[in-house]
Formats: C-alpha cells, sequence, structure tokens
C-alpha cells in the first residue's frame, strides 16, 4: 500500500528523515516546519533547514505558530494523509492533529525511552555520562513523549563522544528507521511496546545559567559536560590572556588525565597540551574558541595567549 505521508520537523537533525522518506518514494504531500525566524548581523528571515529542504523538493510548506485552532486543524485533516511522521518539529500536538490522519503520527526520538523524554535527549545523555543512546520510533500520544515504541536502535556513546558527533550519528540513523517503519506500516505489520514507567526521566531544555564550567566537580563531570554541550551551545570559562579583562572561552573537546591541584588551575600550558585541575583529578582541554574566533586546537590557542601555569581559570 502507498502512504501518503505529512511531515512535521524543523532542525537539521530531521532533514535526512525527510530525504529519505522522499528517497524512498513514499508520497510527501506536506511539510510542517517552524515558522522563519530573524538570525544573522542582518536579522533576515531565515527559513528552517527542514523548510529549506521541502521545498527544494518541491514539497508545499506550511509554517502556523499554533496547531490549536480549527482552521489549522480542518486544513491538516483536508490533506487525507495516511500517517504524519514528526522529527523534532517543536510544536505542541493537540489531539485532533494526533487524530488526524488514519495511522497516526509516528515520531523519531534520540533516546532509548523512557529515559530522556523531551527536549534534549542528546545532550542530557552525554552530560550524564550514559553509555549509550538510541534512536526510536514512537507512536505519538498527548501525553510528553509517553507513546508505545515501534522500533529501535542503540548507538555506543564513547568516552570523548560529542553531543554533535551523537546528533550527527543517531540523525542517519533516523531516516533508515523510519522508512523501515513506514514500510512495516503499508504491510500491516508495524507492532508497539509499551513504555515502561521505570527510569522515567526528563530531558530539560538547556539553559544558558548552566553553561558555564564548574571546575570544582570531579573531572568526570567536567567532561561529560563540555563533550554535553558541543559545538552548541557550548560550555565556557574564562581565562586570564593578557587582556584588561578575562575572556571567555569555549571549550569544544576535552579528555579525562591525571592531575591534582586547586580547581581551575592551569598545571600544563605548553605545546600542545593544556591540563587544567578539577575538585579531583584534571582534564585536557583539546579544543577550544575565543569569542570571536575560530575554534582552534589547545597548540594553536597557547601559542596566541599569554596562559601559564601560574594562571586559574574561573
Amino acid at each position: 500500500m502507498s502512504l501518503r505521508v505529512i511531515f512535521m520537523g524543523t532542525p537539521d537533525f530531521s532533514v535526512p528523515t525527510l530525504i529519505e522518506i522522499v528517497g524512498q518514494g513514499w508520497d510527501v504531500v506536506a511539510c510542517y516546519s517552524q515558522p522563519p525566524r530573524k538570525a544573522g548581523r542582518g536579522m533576515e528571515l531565515k527559513k528552517t533547514p527542514v523548510h529549506e529542504a521541502a521545498e527544494s523538493l518541491g514539497i508545499p510548506v506550511f509554517t502556523p505558530t499554533s496547531l490549536k485552532s480549527e482552521e489549522e486543524q480542518e486544513r491538516f485533516r483536508a490533506f487525507e494523509a495516511d500517517v504524519a511522521v514528526v522529527v523534532a518539529y517543536g510544536l505542541l500536538l493537540p489531539q485532533a492533529i494526533l487524530e488526524g490522519t488514519e495511522y497516526g503520527c509516528l515520531n523519531g526520538h534520540a533516546s532509548l525511552l523512557p529515559r530522556w523524554r523531551g527536549a534534549a535527549p542528546i545532550n542530557r545523555a552525554i552530560m550524564a555520562g550514559d553509555k549509550a543512546s538510541g534512536i526510536q520510533v514512537m507512536q505519538m500520544e498527548e501525553g510528553l513523549d509517553t507513546g508505545p515504541v515501534c522500533m529501535s536502535e542503540t548507538v555506543t556513546i564513547t568516552d570523548d563522544m560529542t553531543a554533535g558527533e551523537l546528533h550527527d550519528r543517531l540523525s542517519g540513523l533516523g531516516g533508515d528507521l523510519m522508512v523501515r517503519a513506514l514500510s512495516a506500516l503499508s504491510r500491516g505489520g508495524l507492532g508497539s511496546t509499551p513504555q515502561t514507567e521505570e527510569g522515567v526521566t526528563y530531558a530539560k531544555k538547556i539553559q544558558k545559567s548552566e553553561t558555564r564550567i564548574d571546575w570544582s566537580l570531579p573531572a568526570e563531570q567536567v567532561h561529560n559536560h563540555i563533550r554535553g554541550l558541543s559545538p552548541f551551545p557550548g560550555a565556557w570559562c574564562e581565562m586570564d590572556l593578557g587582556g584588561k579583562k578575562p575572556e571567555r572561552v569555549k571549550v569544544l573537546r576535552s579528555s579525562l588525565v591525571e592531575g591534582t591541584g586547586t580547581a581551575g588551575e592551569v598545571l600544563v600550558a605548553e605545546g600542545n597540551r593544556l591540563v587544567i585541575a578539577c575538585g579531583t583529578g584534571a582534564v585536557q582541554l583539546v579544543q577550544v574558541q575565543r569569542a570571536g574566533k575560530k575554534a582552534m586546537n589547545a597548540d594553536e590557542f597557547l601559542r596566541g595567549s599569554k596562559l601559564s601555569i601560574e594562571h586559574t581559570v574561573s
């Protein structure tokens, strides 16, 4: 059976799923994405990555600010779609939308549910030191990521993997998993398993207030914090680099190393090694980014700064 599909997504994470669905020949009759927003120095309206991808594929795009009105719900139903595919859309779906297609809404979610329901599952998994994550296809309900799981793929989180790397891995897997789910649905063979209520955690949105590095924490927690926020929004600290005041520096990559000292103390600052003491243990800063500059490895950064073992970062 050929399926008529409505796709709903916003960021670049969602794009591979849209492209894979179209590439496999499914009929995407409409795409929903968040409205264009002002961005850049000129503050010009910028379309979302999904919006741009859908237009390039010749798919009509709709960008309502809400789906709660009867008018929007009627337009959604008028497509007479068999199923809606939702990947990081970012708008609340009322019950009328969840029931607006024959088979409801399938959601591609980047965690192993019920762990990390919510907005930032990739970041939170790494920040918590999880050893595995995954991508799942879930039948959507009104609750926050509470629906039964239809298909799942697990990914190992390696010791130095960043949120950006996990994002890209899960994004690619998500497209493959969703087209397999659609194939099973078209054959009448897409089953599902209810989520357990054991082990439920919530991945709240990352706040700016939690991005500053706390060097008093154990080294493993500092390392997880850094890689869980890399490359965006980026964990940061302040360093005395020879200017009139300390400069904010993002830390994009780190590794765990041996070392002991006062929290924030620079233990090594030579060659390609920049080692900072934590509450217990130490981390080596592998890649950093000064404000307004490109990302650079530690050796390049040290050559252009006056940071030394006499300094403390904060």
